[in-house]
């Protein structure tokens, strides 16, 4: 860990280069981020979809300058298909061919490393340095019970067994990011092995922010009115409000329409951009847009060119 003491050896130095990275994270997730990497423990990082959980971990991965490796998690994911498997067409191949030869394979020479299939799991513990990996493990939660039991030894040990090969055992640590949008709650022993954060919604000006960053010829006008008005739809009732993610898709499609400023007739172009449920759309509708875009006019994307300048 002295190389990575040396990158980042406090907090505000962490910030800064996410910033360098088109990454704004507040102090509280700066420090946990830091803690993760430094004690280097795993993180879990809770939020409601589309607040930046997995870009945490993509912005620190490039902070790192070291590979992100992603494990999708997904009901029914088994620990073959996280951890790795055997090329078995290539075995069989190598059957055939001892066969060929009137030899007979040995099982030590069938089972090992040449023939192993390294998924992200132990791709990560494999990885040869000189920084650790960033093991993100992305919405845990979705995930069974025996896929987050199998995880605990990963956790805790760095390290998995493989039956034919033995312990495997990382010389660099990954630094391990778990997301989850809390679709189940997760067991106390995997929450044990793990730091915690919870990432709520940023600010109304910090979402125009990150527009402007995202999205650079957005504007601060038109960055100022998405921001604005994905907090407006917040509040209303919707099965799934929109997050920065979405916020970052509206601004893109509005500066591809060539709009300048939000007002109801580009809004009611681009609402697919924000809100991904029917019902969702219908609330909006009712609404006229008025409410979304704060009473704008309807004159669907007739507007002044007043925003287009950071």
């Amino acid at each position: 860990m002295s190389e990575l003491a040396e990158q980042l050896p406090d907090v505000p130095s962490l910030l800064t280069a996410l910033d360098r990275v088109s990454y704004l994270a507040d102090e509280p997730l700066g420090t946990a981020l830091f803690l993760a990497t430094r004690m280097g423990q795993p993180i879990l990082l809770e939020g409601e979809p589309g607040v930046g959980k997995t870009e945490a971990a993509k912005a620190l991965a490039a902070v790192l300058d070291t590979p992100l490796i992603r494990l999708q998690c997904y009901e029914g994911l088994t620990s073959a298909e996280a951890l790795y498997e055997w090329n078995y067409p290539r075995q069989l191949l190598a059957i055939r061919l001892a066969e060929a030869r009137g030899e007979t394979p040995r099982e030590a020479d069938l089972f090992s490393d040449d023939y192993l299939l390294e998924r992200p799991l132990l791709a990560a513990l494999d990885h040869p340095g000189p920084r650790p990996a960033v093991l993100l493990i992305d919405e845990v939660d979705r995930g069974d019970d025996e896929f987050e039991a199998f995880l605990f030894e990963l956790l805790a040990e760095s390290a998995v067994t493989i039956p034919e090969l033995g312990t495997r055992r990382a010389a660099y640590p990954p630094i391990v990011v778990l997301t989850s949008n809390r679709t189940r709650d997760l067991h106390d022993a995997l929450k044990r092995r793990c730091l915690y954060h919870w990432i709520d919604y940023p600010s109304t000006d910090q979402v125009a922010a990150i527009i402007r960053r995202r999205v650079p010829d957005a504007g601060v006008r038109l960055a100022a009115q998405v921001a604005a008005g994905v907090d407006r739809l917040r509040r209303m009732d919707l099965a799934k409000p929109p997050g920065v993610a979405e916020a970052i898709s509206w601004a893109t499609a509005l500066r591809v329409l060539g709009a300048t400023e939000l007002d109801q007739g580009f809004a009611r172009q681009t609402m697919g951009t924000v809100l991904k449920y029917a019902d969702d759309l219908r609330t909006a509708r009712v609404a006229d847009f008025a409410a979304v875009v704060g009473g704008g006019s309807a004159r669907g994307g007739e507007a002044a060119d007043d925003g287009g300048d950071d």
